[in-house]
């Protein structure tokens, strides 16, 4: 464990490392900050937190820059994140209340959250499998030919084609839309498959192959829906990336590792990725931060910003926080 001066000192290198881009020596910490102690204590305190691997010396260079292991200590010994201004509020607030639909909520939050970081903004759209069924609609397109509408209560909307192996008449797909609705309005729509399993049988024989075939559509779960903003951020830290920023490009085009690196939307939490712990080898030089939205207490889906590991943690989370409460306010009073 180090000692609280210690951490003083690498909270300071990662400070100053973050603001002025430049690697930090004893002389610049002991001007810059009240450390309470002689330029030979820091020293001493820089040579111990470079041989425990919380900083390194990059190059020839006289002055020090943090590792992953030194940013994941700053990360983790966090008093708090920085609190947006009121101003600042009141813009994500403005900015997001002029939403018309969850289409607009989803984009207007990445340009939102690129704007406020400067960094690549990802927001997964509510996902499916955690929201609640609000209404299923049944239009009929041809005699045999159907389309479902899937409404949920984080304003998700699913519209699926259906081919029916007869005919279909309007009597009984009134009867269908009403015994539907009845079942799984209100409940999770996880549930929705145990709770329909037995509607066919209700049905006279000639339409339960209809009946079958719309159930297996609805209970589809289609794949999870994110957008990305902001990528052209990336381009002022290219000193930032060792090798160089396509493999980062490459990596982000990628939507499933994209979900992978949100995590799991059951996580409401904060979580932050720093280099290496990023499994994806394109993202070695990135850090993740990310956190669950949704009406209530419980995530619904996630939200965050991919940038270089020379980030300001606090200001970041800060701001990821902040856009995710505001995102959960919007879904609950939709």
């Amino acid at each position: 464990m180090l000692s609280e001066r210690r951490l003083e000192v690498l909270r300071a290198i990662v400070q100053d490392y973050v603001g002025t881009e430049e690697p930090v020596g004893s002389k610049a910490l002991t001007e810059r900050h009240q450390l309470g102690v002689s330029p030979a204590t820091v020293r001493n305190d820089m040579a111990v937190l470079e041989e425990e691997g919380f900083i390194a010396q990059p190059h020839t260079s006289a002055g020090r820059i943090p590792t992953d292991k030194g940013y994941r200590l700053f990360v983790d010994r966090l008093a708090g994140v920085k609190p947006l201004s009121s101003p600042e509020r009141r813009a994500i607030q403005n900015f997001l209340d002029g939403a018309v639909d969850l289409d607009d909520v989803v984009g207007r939050t990445v340009r939102l959250l690129a704007q406020l970081t400067r960094q690549v903004a990802v927001v997964q759209y509510p996902s499916l499998t955690r929201s609640t069924v609000r209404h299923v609609e049944l239009l009929s397109l041809a005699p045999a030919r159907l389309m479902l509408v899937l409404i949920t209560d984080t304003g998700r909307v699913e519209q699926r084609m259906i081919d029916c192996p007869a005919p279909f008449g309007e009597a009984s797909l009134a009867d269908l839309r009403a015994r539907l609705n009845s079942r799984i309005v209100g409940c999770r729509f996880a549930d929705v498959p145990r709770l329909v399993r037995e509607l066919p049988e209700s049905f006279d024989s000639e339409d339960r192959g209809t009946v079958s075939t719309v159930l297996e559509t609805l209970v589809e779960e289609t794949e999870e829906r994110l957008i990305i903003g902001g990528t052209s951020n990336l381009t002022r830290f290219g000193h930032d990336f060792p090798v160089m920023i396509r493999p980062v490009l490459e990596a982000l085009e990628e939507q499933v590792v994209l979900l992978k690196l949100l995590g799991e939307a059951t996580d409401s939490g904060m979580t932050v990725r720093i280099g290496h712990e990023n499994a994806h080898e394109g993202l070695n030089s990135t850090s993740v931060v990310a956190v669950g939205y949704g009406s209530g207490d419980e995530a619904v889906a996630k939200l965050g910003v991919v940038g270089p590991t020379r980030m300001d943690y606090p200001g970041t989370m800060g701001a990821v926080r902040a856009v995710a409460r505001y995102v959960g306010q919007i879904l609950a009073e939709s």
